[in-house]
């Protein structure tokens, strides 16, 4: 948005492009912004595929002395909401990408248990962000698929205009546990669970809600919880988001429902998988309330889970995602939690282990 203003305060403040012109109408000024908001959103998204190939390349860097890494192409349902329902394509699954993350020191005749490991944001990617907690994974004995669903940025306008918050993104992860039950026959099906913070912690939730039977547990980290209560205290900006015409294309007050069914809040009576829940009074993001409404959603309902609502911990909404001392402590618990229902051979019960585990150290150290 800095680049538009930038760019049409110099149209406006140039004035006339040669003496004798007449100042541009109104009309052909809207125009000219109209213009370079596609110039700039082209743009943008040119630099998020180029962020993304990046990205890509220090994966292998940071994480190949531990894990083979594969980049997977899947497909999930066709959209929810297409542009016209006559033309050439429409009705196609909807295609996307995803990390297979494996341990490198695999024993061959060792089953492992999965995790399908979504990312955050409206828009976001499987980033580097999130390299020592696969290497923490990796080093108890996961195998870890990472989805880049529809809607994730780095693929160009397309995959970004194909969100489905809270929809169909749900079964593009689930697509990613079927592929690798399809693929790799060492992976124990009945040892999946999903892991997720922010809009991945939404993504578990709504996975375990839709799918109880083809999880044993999950963890739903600062999760989005109350798409109603959410857009109520953030700003214009992300509410534009949801309601743009190629997404939900009405606002909250224009249909209520729709924004209730894709908020784990309103959906806590399906509620059969083991779960842990996470968040923290000083979450700038997801406002612990919206999380409580979820507690408290699951208990009016009477559901068999656990929690813990941090106070005012360091870190805010990356509370448990940061690599100090605290939030190592806070991720051996997530670990023991998940290590109890999907057993992985080699399990982190402290935060020395979880130390050698997740960061690169000389030999002689570990």
């Amino acid at each position: 948005m800095r680049i538009l203003l930038i760019l049409v305060l110099s149209v406006v403040l140039a004035g006339p492009a040669g003496a004798g012109e007449e100042p541009a109408t109104l009309e052909a000024l809207s125009q000219q912004i109209t213009n370079l908001q596609k110039s700039v959103d082209a743009y943008r998204h040119r630099v998020d595929i180029l962020e993304k190939k990046i990205d890509d390349g220090l994966w292998f860097d940071r994480l190949g002395d531990v894990a083979v890494i594969d980049k997977v192409r899947l497909f999930g349902p066709p959209r929810w909401k297409e542009n016209s329902d006559t033309a050439i394509g429409a009705g196609n699954p909807v295609k996307f990408w995803a990390y297979v993350l494996l341990p490198k020191n695999l024993e061959k005749k060792e089953k492992l248990p999965l995790l399908v490991f979504p990312h955050g944001g409206v828009h976001g990617d499987f980033s580097t962000y999130y390299t020592h907690i696969v290497r923490e994974l990796l080093a108890q004995g996961y195998a870890v698929i990472a989805p880049e669903y529809r809607g994730s940025t780095g693929y160009g306008r397309t995959v970004y205009e194909n969100i489905d918050y809270g929809g169909l993104e749900v079964e593009d992860n689930h697509a990613c546990r079927q592929f690798m039950l399809d693929n790799y026959d060492f992976i124990d099906g009945d040892r999946v669970g999903m892991i997720g913070w922010s809009h991945g912690g939404l993504i578990s939730l709504m996975n375990i809600f839709a799918h109880p039977d083809d999880y044993a547990c999950a963890y739903a980290g600062v999760p989005v919880s109350d798409l109603i209560q959410r857009l109520g205290y953030l700003d214009e900006d992300y509410r534009a988001l949801y309601y743009a015409d190629y997404h939900i294309g009405q606002q909250v007050t224009e249909n209520i429902e729709e924004y209730k069914r894709r908020s784990p809040a309103f959906q806590a009576h399906k509620l059969q998988t083991p779960l842990l829940i996470h968040t923290n009074t000083s979450d700038e993001d997801v406002n612990w309330l919206e999380v409580e409404h979820l507690i408290q959603a699951l208990k009016a309902e009477d559901k068999e889970f656990e929690y813990e609502i941090y106070q005012d911990f360091p870190g805010g909404h990356s509370f448990d995602r940061l690599d100090g001392k605290e939030a190592r402590e806070i991720r051996v618990k997530v670990y023991r939690f998940l290590a109890r229902y999907l057993k992985p051979a080699r399990p982190i019960t402290s935060t020395a282990e979880l130390s050698r585990a997740g960061y690169v150290m000389p030999e002689v150290y570990r």
